[in-house]
């Protein structure tokens, strides 16, 4: 398979590629790679497929929202959550679509504070939530066969400077990230969410 991995230089895109270019072929992109994608400009999605042409799958391994408490929350604040981690995530697929073959699958990044609370991590929450929900809503939606679903990782081990951000929260390893996103491309299902804790 084709894959296109987008943020492979982070940790997540890092778990990912490592488990798939063992049997697929991976092209990897960032902001600083070429051709350069950043989520938040459809442009520059939309010049990456002009230029690398079709794929069996897409992942995402995109996102960032502010970190703060909910009483302190701006509401520029809860756009960069949505913006930063939802729309750029949507726009991926939407664009995205008319390069994925038949039968293909997206691949998107939530987080494991969907589900569990976190001091300051309320906009994360919100963001991780709405990527859940849509993919658990327009899974069943998208054409030819293709398929969407997300991979909703806890805190990596090799992030090691976001321990001290998730206390008591035990961190996973990038090999079962990566088992993650590989069952989700690999299987037959959609509109999943694939936990990796």
């Amino acid at each position: 398979m084709r894959i296109l991995i987008v943020g492979a230089s982070g940790h997540v895109g890092t778990a990912a590629t490592e488990a798939l270019r063992a049997k697929h072929e991976v092209v990897g992109v960032s902001r600083s790679s070429t051709p350069s994608v950043d989520l938040l400009d459809p442009d520059s999605i939309s010049r990456a497929f002009a230029e690398l042409g079709t794929f069996e799958a897409v992942v995402s391994a995109f996102g960032s929202a502010p970190f703060a408490p909910a009483t302190e929350l701006t509401p520029e604040d809860l756009q960069a959550a949505f913006t930063g981690k939802v729309l750029s995530q949507i726009n991926l697929v939407r664009i995205g679509l008319e390069h994925v073959r038949d039968g293909g699958s997206f691949t998107l990044t939530s987080g494991i504070l969907a589900r569990e609370p976190l001091p300051t991590g309320a906009a994360a929450a919100m963001a991780n939530g709405a990527i859940e929900s849509y993919v658990i809503s327009a899974g069943g939606e998208l054409p030819r066969g293709i398929r969407l679903n997300a991979v909703s990782p806890t805190v990596l081990a090799s992030a090691t400077g976001y321990h001290d951000t998730f206390p008591g929260f035990e961190p996973v390893s990038d090999y079962r990230v990566g088992l993650a996103f590989l069952r989700s491309i690999e299987g037959n299902a959609t509109g999943r969410v694939y936990r990796a804790e």
